[in-house]
C-alpha cells in the first residue's frame, strides 16, 4: 500500500513538495449526475426556468469552480490552468455533468475536474431547489487522468 503523502513522518499534514517533478502535460477527466423529477428535468430542458439557463450558468460555476480549487480545498497546490471545459447533457431522469481540465505542470489536475463537476450540480440543485428539493447528486467520480509519473489512469466502465 502506497504512503500517504500529505502527511509528514509525524503525521502531520503538509503540502506535498513537487519542486523536483517535472512539467508534463496532464488532463483530468470527471464525471456525475443530478438525478430529479421528470417536471424538474423538462424545465430546465425547455429553459423555462425563471432564473435562466440552469445548464449555461452551472456549467460556468463549474469552470469557475475549478480555478478556485485551492482555496477549497486543504493542501492543493494552486495551479495555472490551460483549459477547463464543463458540460451538462438531459438523459431520461438526470442531468449528466462532465468535466475536462488541462494545464502543463509538476502535479495533477484531478481536484480540479472533480471539483468543477460537484459544484455544477450543486448549481444545478440551488437553481431549482424551489420546484424540486428531492433531487440526488451522485456518482462523480475521476474517469480519466493522463500525464506525470503515474501515467495513464482510465476509470472501469
Amino acid at each position: 500500500m502506497s504512503k500517504l503523502t500529505h502527511f509528514d513522518d509525524r503525521g502531520k499534514p503538509h503540502m506535498v513538495d513537487i519542486s523536483s517533478k517535472s512539467e508534463t502535460h496532464r488532463i483530468a477527466i470527471a464525471e456525475g449526475y443530478i438525478t430529479m423529477a421528470d417536471h424538474t428535468l423538462t424545465l430546465i430542458r425547455e429553459k423555462g426556468h425563471k432564473k435562466g439557463d440552469v445548464l449555461s450558468i452551472a456549467e460556468l460555476a463549474g469552470i469557475m469552480a475549478a480555478k478556485q480549487t485551492s482555496h477549497l480545498i486543504p493542501l492543493c497546490h494552486p495551479l495555472g490552468l490551460s483549459h477547463v471545459s464543463v458540460r451538462l447533457t438531459c438523459g431520461e431522469d438526470r442531468v449528466h455533468i462532465s468535466a475536462e481540465c488541462r494545464l502543463t505542470g509538476q502535479t495533477g489536475v484531478e481536484m480540479e475536474a472533480l471539483t468543477a463537476v460537484s459544484v455544477a450540480a450543486l448549481t444545478v440543485y440551488d437553481m431549482v431547489k424551489a420546484v424540486d428539493k428531492s433531487m440526488v447528486i451522485g456518482g462523480i467520480r475521476l474517469l480519466e487522468k493522463s500525464g506525470g509519473k503515474s501515467g495513464l489512469f482510465k476509470a472501469d466502465a
